[in-house]
């Protein structure tokens, strides 16, 4: 019995074949873009500005978390559930609590956090405080314009966060 001599695959077009899929699969695959917490720093600080003014600590709802997550809200156990009805109490006092903030341009939101404070908490708490903003906002729209922040023009818009300015200030406890 004679050896048949095996016969060769032409392979000449599957570099082609291949290169066409890894286009197909470039073109038509879409990749998922994380964006992250959007918001604009400070610029840096000037050595010869001078310093800052001084804010009273009614002015200031103190938010701390820990490393456990657990939270503290003006130095009383709080939960995340807690932070936006208390934010709007605060942003919204306008001195009828004397032991609470003046007025919306002078009310700040400080989150303390230390470093093994958990994403997701940290993420939670401030979607809190952003909703509560944009809660209070919101009202303030409908009340003086007739319709809710979103559906005001630019200048509108401008007008109500004037009135009501967000001040979420963002620092490491002091140990």
């Amino acid at each position: 019995m004679a050896k048949r001599k095996l016969q060769e695959i032409n392979a000449g077009s599957m570099a082609d074949i291949a290169f066409l899929l890894l286009i197909f699969f470039l073109v038509t695959t879409t990749m998922e873009s994380n964006y992250g917490i959007r918001r604009k720093l400070p610029p840096p600080v000037d050595k010869n500005q001078p310093p800052p003014p001084v804010i009273k600590k009614k002015n200031v709802l103190e938010i701390v978390i820990n490393g456990q997550d657990k939270m503290l809200i003006e130095e009383e156990p709080a939960d995340v559930k807690d932070v936006k009805r208390i934010a709007i109490e605060f942003i919204t006092n306008n001195g009828k609590d004397p032991k609470s903030s003046d007025n919306p341009q002078k009310a700040v939101i400080s989150i303390k956090h230390t470093r093994e404070t958990s994403y997701k908490m940290y993420i939670s708490v401030y979607n809190e405080l952003i909703a509560a903003y944009n809660e209070v906002r919101n009202r303030y729209a409908k009340q003086k314009y007739g319709k809710p922040f979103d559906k005001l023009t630019e200048d509108e818009q401008k007008a109500v966060k004037d009135v009501y300015p967000q001040k979420i200030a963002e620092s490491l406890p002091k140990s």
